[in-house]
């Protein structure tokens, strides 16, 4: 199979029809779920896509080492490319280590100041033109709302599209049906998909609670293959 037939065939285009064409430049969207649910392999899943399309994507680690991030690209390129039996797949998966950064930052130690201050040194001055930065693990139920309109505005500035994971870190919270917490503050997010696993289907099903304008909940008409963790139709 070829690399465009891949890109056109993806469940990832049947999420993107479902917050009416992607997130777009200078947004923010949130995939949020209790622990465990795969959000990091959907994370990466987006982010290859993202690649695969000749992007250039950042990956910011907020828990996992880089060397922990660098297994789950191989291991989600691993699953694409035996499903899927890509032409060339050495070649294609050299593209996805020259189109990608990854980072690693502690919440608890780097301000969200010195984190944009750095990725926007490596866009302007490390000539690394990035398109979407990936958020992976950052604890937005516990961040100051100063701090996500900060994170909006260097979205903005620098006309990329910005994705948060999210687990809640605080005690006893509580969950709506869609996976969203209750300590979840949306005011700033533009697309906001809640996952929870849904024992009938066996599967990780994914809603849009939020899709930029509209707080109408719908599915996203994919869902999360609980073997490979993988968006899946």
């Amino acid at each position: 199979m070829e690399v465009n037939e891949l890109i056109s065939k993806s469940p990832i285009r049947i999420f993107e029809d479902s917050i009416n064409g992607g997130l777009g430049r200078g947004n923010l969207g949130v995939i949020t779920s209790r622990h465990g649910m795969g959000k990091t392999a959907c994370l990466v899943h987006l982010a290859i896509d993202r690649i695969l399309q000749d992007q250039n994507i950042v990956h910011v680690s907020f828990g996992a080492n880089l060397e922990h991030i660098m297994g789950w690209y191989k291991e989600v390129f691993k699953e694409i490319t035996d499903f899927k039996s890509i032409d060339e797949a050495v070649d294609v998966y050299e593209r996805i280590r020259t189109n990608r950064v990854l980072m690693n930052f502690s919440q608890e130690n780097v301000t969200m100041d010195k984190i944009l201050a750095s990725l926007k040194t490596l866009i302007n001055q490390g000539s690394f033109q990035a398109d979407a930065l990936f958020f992976d693990g950052y604890k937005l139920t516990v961040a100051t709302e100063e701090d996500v309109r900060k994170v909006k505005e260097f979205a903005r500035e620098m006309n990329v599209e910005i994705w948060f994971t999210v687990s809640p870190v605080m005690p006893d919270v509580v969950f709506d049906e869609f996976g969203i917490p209750s300590t979840l503050k949306r005011d700033l997010i533009d697309v906001l998909v809640g996952m929870h696993y849904n024992d009938e289907k066996s599967r990780v099903i994914m809603t849009v609670v939020k899709d930029h304008s509209s707080d109408i909940p719908k599915p996203t008409g994919v869902c999360l293959d609980p073997k490979t963790m993988l968006i899946a139709e």
